[in-house]
C-alpha cells in the first residue's frame, strides 16, 4: 500500500523590532513583558540624555541606545515604538514616530483632547502606520472574560458599574501631579475607570464629575458619574491622595460581578455574587502588557487586528474631557 506523506508548512513570523521613546518609570513594566515574548525583540531606547540612555540600556539589556527621541525614530531598524512620555507629548511624538515610519504603542491617556486625538488617527491613516493607545489591561484575560459574563447575561441586566482606583502621592514635584504635562487623579488612575466603565456601557451619553483641587492644580480626588443607553449608571472614585484602592464590579438584576484587581491583573479571579452565594472564576495570570505589545505585534505582521484603535481612544478622550469640563464647571 503506498504511503502518503502530507507536508504541512509553518510560516515562522520574525518578531517585530521595537523601540522605547523615554525612560519612564513605566518602562519597568513593559520590558520584562517585551524580553519574554518571541513576537517582541526590544531594539532600543531613545533618551533626552546619552549617558542616561546608555545607563538605562545596561541595565535593560537593550542593544541600541540614543540620546535623543528623534535619532531613535530614525533608525531604519526600529519597526514600531512604545511612547511612555509626559501626557502633553502623547499625541505630539504619536505623530513624529508615525511620520518617521514607525508603528506607535502609546502610554496611557492618549489625551483628553479629542481633537488632538484625533489629528493622531489622521496621521496614522496618512502614514500607514498602525496606532494604539496602551490600557494593558483591556487585554487580559480576566477583562475579556468579565466582558463575556456581561453581555452572556450571567447578572440579568447590567443597571450599574462600580470603580475605584486611587494611591498616595504627595510629593508636589512629581510629575503625575503637575498641571503643566496634564497630571491628576483623573488622568493617571481615573483613566482606567472610564475605561472600564466604557468597556462595559458603551458610549456615555452625559458625564458628571467633582474634585479636590490643591493649590499645585491638579485633582488629588475625583468623583464621576456617567450615564449611559439603558438607564446604565457608572460612578467611580480615583485619587492621588487617599489609599491603595482598585476595584471593579458590575452590578446587574439578578446579581454582580466583582473584581478585586481589575486593573493591574496580579491576582486575577471574578466573584460572582448572586443569590446569596458567592461563585469565584479563577483567571489564569497572563502578563498584560506582554499581551499588548503582542497584539500591535500581529496586527503589524498582518495576523490580528489591533484591540485599541481609533474608535476606542476618541471615546477615552471625549470623556475624559467631559468629566473634566464638569468639575471645573467650564
Amino acid at each position: 500500500m503506498p504511503i502518503s506523506l502530507t507536508c504541512a508548512i509553518v510560516r515562522i513570523m520574525a518578531p517585530v523590532t521595537w523601540g522605547i521613546v523615554s525612560t519612564a518609570n513605566i518602562n519597568r513594566n513593559v520590558i520584562p513583558g517585551a524580553h519574554a515574548s518571541d513576537k517582541v525583540e526590544l531594539l532600543a531606547v531613545g533618551s533626552r540624555d546619552r549617558a542616561r540612555a546608555d545607563a538605562y540600556a545596561r541595565e535593560w539589556e537593550i542593544p541600541r541606545a540614543y540620546g535623543s527621541y528623534d535619532e531613535l525614530l530614525a533608525d531604519p531598524d526600529v519597526e514600531a515604538v512604545y511612547i511612555s512620555l509626559p501626557n502633553t507629548l502623547h499625541c505630539e511624538w504619536s505623530i513624529k514616530a508615525m511620520e518617521a515610519g514607525k508603528h506607535v504603542l502609546c502610554e496611557k491617556p492618549l489625551s483628553r483632547h479629542p481633537d488632538e486625538v484625533a489629528r493622531t488617527f489622521e496621521a496614522s491613516d496618512r502614514t500607514g502606520m498602525l496606532m494604539s493607545e496602551a490600557f494593558m489591561y483591556r487585554h487580559n484575560p480576566q477583562t475579556k472574560k468579565l466582558k463575556e459574563l456581561v453581555d452572556g447575561g450571567a447578572i440579568g441586566e447590567l443597571r450599574l458599574i462600580r470603580s475605584t482606583f486611587s494611591y498616595s502621592l504627595y510629593d508636589e514635584s512629581n510629575i503625575r501631579l503637575q498641571t503643566a504635562v496634564e497630571g491628576g487623579g483623573l488622568m493617571d488612575v481615573g483613566c482606567y475607570c472610564v475605561s472600564g466603565s466604557r468597556l462595559l456601557g458603551g458610549t456615555p451619553t452625559a458625564a458628571k464629575g467633582e474634585a479636590w483641587y490643591v493649590p499645585t492644580g491638579t485633582d488629588w480626588a475625583f468623583a464621576g458619574v456617567l450615564h449611559f443607553p439603558g438607564d446604565v449608571l457608572a460612578t467611580f472614585d480615583c485619587g492621588t491622595a487617599l489609599p491603595n484602592r482598585d476595584e471593579l464590579e458590575a452590578i446587574g438584576s439578578e446579581g454582580s460581578l466583582f473584581l478585586d484587581d481589575p486593573w493591574h491583573c496580579k491576582k486575577p479571579g471574578i466573584e460572582l455574587r448572586k443569590d446569596g452565594a458567592v461563585e469565584r472564576i479563577e483567571i489564569e495570570h497572563q502578563d498584560s502588557y506582554r499581551l499588548e505589545l503582542e497584539n500591535v505585534s500581529d496586527a503589524i505582521r498582518g495576523e490580528g487586528e489591533l484591540l485599541l484603535g481609533r474608535d476606542d481612544a476618541m471615546g477615552q478622550a471625549r470623556t475624559l474631557q467631559a468629566l473634566h469640563h464638569d468639575a471645573r464647571g467650564s
